[in-house]
């Protein structure tokens, strides 16, 4: 007797057995309960959804002679004769290998003729992007006015390259992907229907990597079923996927912690040793810390697909800061991967990277035992600038104007801080003083308050008081100094001899406009 493989055996034959796809098998049911049977469907998604099987199920449901529930009985000769592929009015086409033109207008010059032996003639063509445009337009015509025996279930993962005068003359439902608790849940069952052993955490490694996709997962069941030798088991898995298990990881992001740096390299010295992948280490690596960065924020996203003891363990000892610097670390060493000599040693500069630009906290400064191979800061670490003291601004003191100098502003944000004065500035907050008639933008205030940031080094507020100025600004006090030079540079020309002589002398006369200060 033939083997059948798990992804045929255990395909659904009516809408209760198909998983993941409630959404669609509801709209369907009703619209058989109230008998509004549209004329053209079309199923879109990823591959291994479901597409073509609940394409096939609504088939048989049009023409069951004895629904339950608006699901197809599965006894009677109709749903037979579909199961077993001999119902004569289900006509399924691979749009694929049948592209021309010629093949579309001989699949539909039947059309016209009634059905055989159900209530509906069915047309199911499959992957129906692949036709020509010509044939796109051979079949519009029967989409827009079909006879009334006949329906259309197209199924496509490409619905992007179907004509629109097509698209809208179907009823398109767009099948999601499965997620991975689905695919396991699938799994289960049919390993306890076929009394096959298993284990756990390697179905979860198997429906992980069925990316959404249940006919994907089942084929891969079936690989671990054949690689295990009748046994489902985590090692076996790992080694046929050549992943690696969560522990590891797990092992690697406490020692980062910790700052230990051996531990790392013993660490990955052992995963050397299983010849796994490293890059697959990498995207493990990655996905627990998305999961710890989401729990650390939110406490109730724990995946079930993921060992729950050992996401909480991580997000306490690990800081918000550490996961979201690791990960960015982790993504952008991706690409390094494939430059590096070797993927070993390029997973090490990886962790190696990690821990020297692991941020360092200060501490009081306490004798501390020395680790075997010691970090310290990146050479791009920010050292705080000294505090500057509290600064209270009087008639009699009036240090903005050097504060100014010193932030090194342009543009707007320049000008707005010299048409201030500056009321009393320390660590917490700087209150300035300005005038209702000077125009202030959300630009020019936000780069004056990160200007003030930095030159406090503390993370300060910046407040604004209007009111009528009994201050100076620097900027009438640079317009006082250019009056006063200019009346000083007018009067010494007024009281110069050699001036004075020639207005005299020769009628000469002095031009204000022209007197300018040296």
């Amino acid at each position: 007797m033939n083997y059948q493989v798990l992804a045929r055996k255990w395909r659904p034959h009516n809408f209760t057995q198909v998983v993941g796809q409630s959404h669609v098998v509801t709209s369907l049911i009703n619209a058989l309960q109230h008998n509004r049977l549209h004329h053209a469907y079309l199923f879109t998604g990823t591959r291994g959804v479901g597409k073509t099987t609940i394409a096939r199920i609504l088939a048989k449901a049009m023409n069951c002679e004895n629904l339950h529930d608006a699901n197809p009985c599965g006894v009677c000769k109709v749903c037979r004769d579909l199961d077993e592929g001999r119902f004569l009015d289900l006509i399924e086409v691979d749009a694929a290998s049948r592209t021309k033109v010629e093949d579309t207008r001989d699949l539909l010059d039947n059309a016209q003729y009634a059905p055989n032996q159900g209530r509906y003639k069915v047309y199911l063509i499959d992957e129906v992007h692949m036709l020509s445009g010509h044939s796109f337009n051979a079949l519009l015509k029967t989409l827009e006015e079909p006879p009334p025996h006949v329906k259309f279930l197209l199924a496509t993962t490409d619905p992007h390259k179907i004509p629109v005068t097509v698209l809208s003359r179907c009823l398109q439902f767009n099948l999601k992907r499965l997620l991975p608790s689905q695919i396991l849940t699938q799994m289960e069952f049919i390993l306890q229907q076929e009394s096959i052993s298993f284990e756990t955490p390697a179905l979860k490694l198997l429906a992980r990597s069925a990316d959404g996709s249940m006919r994907d997962g089942l084929s891969l069941l079936d690989q671990a079923i054949v690689f295990g030798n009748g046994i489902v088991a985590t090692d076996s898995v790992n080694a046929m996927l050549g992943t690696v298990a969560e522990q590891p990881v797990e092992d690697l992001l406490t020692a980062l912690a910790n700052t230990d740096a051996p531990t790392i390299l013993n660490k990955i010295n052992d995963i050397a040793n299983t010849q796994s992948d490293f890059g697959e280490v990498l995207q493990q690596l990655l996905q627990v810390l998305h999961r710890i960065a989401l729990v650390q924020h939110l406490p109730s996203a724990i995946d079930p697909d993921f060992d729950t003891e050992m996401l909480t363990t991580l997000a306490k000892l690990l800081s918000p800061e550490d996961v979201q610097l690791y990960y960015q670390i982790a993504l952008l060493g991706q690409k390094d991967l494939e430059f590096a000599p070797d993927s070993r040693s390029g997973f090490e500069m990886l962790m190696l990277r990690m821990l020297t630009f692991k941020p360092v906290v200060d501490e009081p400064a306490i004798n501390k035992p020395t680790s075997a191979v010691q970090t310290k800061p990146a050479a791009s670490t920010v050292i705080a600038p000294v505090v500057a003291p509290p600064v209270q601004q009087t008639l009699n003191n009036n240090d903005w104007a050097s504060i100014i100098e010193q932030l090194n502003l342009k543009g707007m944000t320049k000008e707005l801080a010299n048409n201030c004065a500056l009321e009393y500035i320390d660590d917490k907050v700087c209150r300035l003083l300005v005038d209702a008639s000077i125009l202030r933008t959300a630009t020019a205030e936000d780069g004056l308050l990160k200007a003030l940031q930095a030159y406090r080094g503390t993370s300060l507020k910046l407040e604004f008081n209007s009111q009528k100025m009994t201050l100076d600004t620097p900027a009438l006090q640079r317009l006082k100094s250019r009056e006063d030079k200019q009346q000083a540079a007018v009067d010494s020309i007024h009281t110069d001899s050699t001036v004075q002589a020639l207005t005299q002398h020769f009628d000469a006369r002095i031009l204000p406009d022209s007197i300018e200060p040296v």
